[in-house]
């Protein structure tokens, strides 16, 4: 049977990039708006696309020495974290994910202010263990629920050679 349409009202298209929530960002020209195109279908900007991914093996070390510019531009979640879990950089991705704006996640504990969902021993616990050891680099299946739909991700918990502590999240 097919879904119920609603008259004058027009069907919602999904986003083909990897951001879910693509569509809502107002930086982001829809499929129909002319103007400049986006980075990925312009072959002279990809020097500025980031040069790592969710399941490179080097992944943590390279957020690093990444610009905020780059981490931004990433197709998956990007939050890092001090040792007592306040964070302090949140990318566009995971604002995206979970509708909470980056000014907003600066500055607020991680696991009991912005993720409370993930304060018990799979995610808090790994974490503390990592930093208490001072080498952290745990890959696991995680689902938020915090104000938002239940939501099923693969999780990168990283603590690099400087000592920063990086949660890198990609939605299944």
């Amino acid at each position: 049977m097919p879904p119920t349409q609603f008259p004058g009202l027009p069907r919602p298209s999904m986003p083909t990039s990897q951001d879910p929530y693509s569509y809502l960002r107002e930086d982001e020209p829809g499929p129909d708006a002319s103007g400049p195109p986006h980075q990925e279908e312009s072959a002279d900007q990809d020097s500025s696309a980031p040069d790592f991914a969710f399941d490179d093996e080097d992944v943590g070390e390279k957020l690093r020495h990444a610009s905020p510019e780059a981490l931004n531009d990433a197709p998956f979640g990007i939050i890092k974290i001090d040792d007592d879990g306040v964070v302090q950089f949140y990318n566009r991705y995971e604002s995206n994910l979970s509708g909470v704006d980056p000014e907003d996640a600066l500055g607020t504990n991680f696991f009991t202010e912005l993720a409370p969902c993930s304060n018990n021993p799979l995610f808090l616990g790994r974490f503390t263990d990592g930093v208490e050891e001072g080498a952290l680099d745990e890959h696991f299946t995680y689902t938020f629920t915090y104000k938002m739909r239940p939501t099923l991700v693969d999780v990168h918990l990283y603590r690099d050679e400087a000592g920063n502590n990086w949660i890198l999240i990609q939605k299944r």
